[in-house]
């Protein structure tokens, strides 16, 4: 076939429409119609919402719209086949290595026994979590931390709870051993939560065995930690009586020691024991209090009447250094306004130049000695300025003493004038003589 005979073919419609009186004009108009159709057809998913449509004439008409750049044509994800209905691909989850939504639940996946594959232990299965044992260097690291953070917050719940979770098996008596060392190191309060955590332990975590294993290997532990603990044979003796009270060791337990003791430190351990436990039965010694408590678990009757006789053995003593050690003992940082009230209160009681002299230097070493902060003394003579019109009913000459004392503590710098400026006067009482000329006021007055 020739190109003269595939141009009459292509115009054969053409010759066609003109034999049946369509004129060429017609015929282009068709084609035109047609090509605008199939161009809005084909761009229909890509550009739906730019507003093409068709004049009356057949042209298309863009409405006003700002032009899309290449880029967002290219990271379009819609179809440009010119089929479906304009929605991304997949319902917005496809992409390479992407199974389906976010959320889409397939159906379950049903065995066949029948299956070539099909392996009957794997049918059924329950999982179990394994936890390791620890060695004696993972156990101190893991153990220590949980110990020093039950001195912080006393909640022997918890520490049961978090050795709960751990496997422990034959490392069991090295948790009251951890702990007890810990404690030796550290002050009364601390030995006294070591006490009740070992009491709380026992027959929750551990045994009576355990703890037993436990004070085996401290006795024998001994000459080490005399070396960072000089007191730690009698520490040692208490724990092991209090230990006894608490029954979580057997009374038994001392005596099979006798005859059986080579070193000196456990010897003098054993003693101490059972000297705590013989005073308990025959003078009625508190063994479960040896320790005390901390000062933030105490009772504040208890803590004024502690602070009071410390003032009061400081006065009979005049010793300075014994009075800082027993006040840092209590452990009571946020309660020395009280102490420095009851110190204020006792030179108002005592009428006499002696006890406001050693107050007065007890308030200037420990103030010194940042023992007691600008704070806390702060708050103890405003506590004092407070209650001075109560105290004045029992002590007459409160406010001339008071003004003395404040004037004694500014001049050797326990107190600020800020403070000296508030202390309150009282002002003095007027005579008849003062003023009046001798004339007594009327009675209706």
């Amino acid at each position: 076939m020739n190109m003269h005979q595939a141009v009459d073919l292509s115009d054969s419609y053409q010759f066609g429409d003109e034999e049946n009186g369509l004129g060429a004009g017609t015929v282009h108009e068709a084609r035109l119609k047609a090509k605008a159709k199939r161009r809005l057809r084909k761009n229909s998913s890509r550009d739906s919402g730019r507003g093409d449509s068709l004049s009356d004439n057949g042209d298309a008409v863009r409405s006003a719209a700002p032009p899309t750049s290449p880029k967002g044509r290219v990271l379009d994800r819609r179809s440009r086949l010119g089929k479906g209905r304009g929605l991304p691909k997949k319902g917005g989850a496809g992409g390479k290595g992407v199974w389906g939504t976010p959320g889409e639940v397939y159906d379950e996946e049903e065995v066949d026994v029948r299956d070539p594959n099909y392996d009957e232990d794997q049918e059924s299965c329950v999982y179990e979590t394994v936890v390791l044992p620890l060695d004696e260097e993972a156990f101190t690291k893991t153990v220590t931390p949980i110990v020093q953070e039950y001195f912080e917050h006393g909640d022997a719940n918890e520490v049961a709870e978090l050795l709960g979770e751990l496997n422990l098996s034959s490392m069991r008596s090295d948790v009251p051993l951890l702990a007890v060392s810990l404690a030796l190191e550290s002050k009364a309060s601390h030995r006294e939560l070591t006490s009740r955590l070992l009491s709380w332990l026992c027959g929750r975590v551990l045994t009576r065995s355990d703890i037993e294993n436990a004070f085996h290997k401290l006795l024998r532990e001994l000459p080490d930690l005399v070396l960072d603990t000089p007191t730690a044979p009698q520490l040692v003796g208490q724990f092991i009586a209090r230990a006894v009270t608490d029954q979580i060791l057997t009374k038994n337990y001392i005596e099979g020691y006798k005859g059986r003791v080579d070193c000196e430190h456990a010897r003098a351990a054993l003693d101490r024991a059972a000297v705590l436990l013989k005073m308990s039965r025959e003078a009625g010694l508190r063994i479960d209090n040896l320790w005390g408590s901390g000062g933030g678990q105490r009772p504040v009757n208890q803590l004024i009447k502690e602070v009071n006789l410390l003032l009061q053995e400081y006065v009979l003593s005049g010793d300075t250094v014994e009075a800082e050690r027993c006040l840092r003992e209590l452990e009571v940082p946020h309660f020395h306004h009280e102490f420095v009230y009851e110190a204020i209160v006792m030179v108002l009681e005592s009428k006499g130049d002696k006890t406001l002299q050693m107050i007065l230097k007890l308030l200037k070493s420990l103030f010194d000695s940042s023992v007691i902060t600008v704070d806390q003394m702060r708050r103890g003579y405003e506590r004092v300025y407070m209650d001075i019109v109560d105290i004045n009913i029992d002590v007459p000459c409160a406010y001339s003493i008071l003004e003395h004392f404040v004037d004694k503590s500014f001049s050797t710098g326990v107190i600020d004038a800020k403070l000296r400026d508030l202390c309150p006067c009282r002002g003095r009482k007027r005579f008849v003589s003062e003023g009046d000329g001798g004339r007594l006021k009327p009675e209706s007055y």
